[in-house]
């Protein structure tokens, strides 16, 4: 399905489940570049990491030759020098107009994040690509894609999840698992509840209607939270696949952001298509796909 794959390689055990989930995605023949991004001069926000020091290049150098032992010398090895690691991966992907950008999950507690940043998530915001997210420990325990999962809401994003689950199951055999999470919306800042309307049970057996015409795939409806229910439901597949959407500041306050708490919690690795990205399909650019693209929540 990707034939142009990008993979962040941060010398840590992140860059190794990164490569060993861009091996899985990657189509027959694909092109798989590993970068590493460091930031010259010296930043103090980044004291912390033992990987940059004073010959950052140099570093970045071992750190990509570590990571390329044993694999194929047609992988192409790349230092990139920015500000950020989301920066430089960023801009690696768009001069080299890569269909797919691989990265392994953030290592940092919840005081690291606020304080060196999230480079995972920061990496979603405002990707010129489709983004995969390895969870940490893959590489050791990887399994091969038999069981691919969508978060399903109905909307245009969701239906490009939902292609490219499709086009991944046709490359690798695997099936096609899709999950609709059924949630009645509630108003704690204005102390207003909905308006009176179907039942629980009516929602979910009509939800269950609509999805009935969808062939090869298996569809399964639940009353819940979407955060919560994908996050278990990450445990049953073996890729979890979103698209991605945005309501702005002032809801994610009230309502979270799905794709924040599936980066911490999920046990799959996600497949995210964020807003921006050229394409929602590989090959396939946005006119052709004719919706707007996802919006990273």
């Amino acid at each position: 399905m990707f034939d142009n794959v990008l993979v962040g390689i941060d010398g840590q055990e992140a860059g190794t489940d990164a490569v060993a989930l861009a091996r899985e995605l990657a189509g027959p023949g694909a092109s798989l570049v590993l970068a590493n991004v460091y930031d010259e001069p010296w930043l103090p926000s980044r004291a912390t990491d033992a990987a940059h020091g004073p010959d950052h290049l140099a570093a970045a150098q071992r750190i990509l030759a570590d990571v390329c032992r044993g694999l194929d010398d047609a992988v192409e090895r790349v230092p990139k020098r920015a500000t950020s690691p989301a920066r430089g991966l960023h801009e690696l992907a768009e001069d080299r107009d890569s269909d797919l950008l691989v990265m392994g999950s953030c290592r940092r507690g919840a005081i690291g994040r606020v304080m060196l940043g999230d480079d995972t998530r920061a990496g979603l915001s405002g990707a010129p690509c489709a983004v995969a997210v390895a969870p940490r420990g893959y590489a050791a325990k990887r399994t091969g894609l038999a069981s691919i999962g969508v978060g399903y809401d109905g909307s245009r994003e969701s239906a490009g999840a939902l292609a490219a689950a499709r086009e991944l199951a046709a490359q690798t055999g695997a099936r096609v698992r899709l999950l609709q999470v059924v949630t009645v919306a509630t108003y704690p800042f204005w102390g207003v509840g909905p308006a009176a309307g179907p039942r629980v049970d009516e929602l979910v057996a009509a939800t269950e209607a609509e999805l009935a015409g969808l062939e090869g795939v298996d569809t399964e409806v639940r009353y819940g939270l979407p955060q919560l229910d994908l996050a278990e439901f990450s445990k049953e597949v073996d890729l979890l696949v979103m698209g991605s959407r945005g309501y702005g500041p002032a809801m994610r306050m009230i309502a979270g952001s799905t794709s924040t708490h599936l980066l911490r919690n999920s046990r799959a690795p996600l497949l995210i298509l964020p807003h921006g990205a050229r394409r929602s399909r590989a090959g396939e650019s946005d006119d052709d796909a004719g919706t707007q693209r996802p919006q990273l929540v």
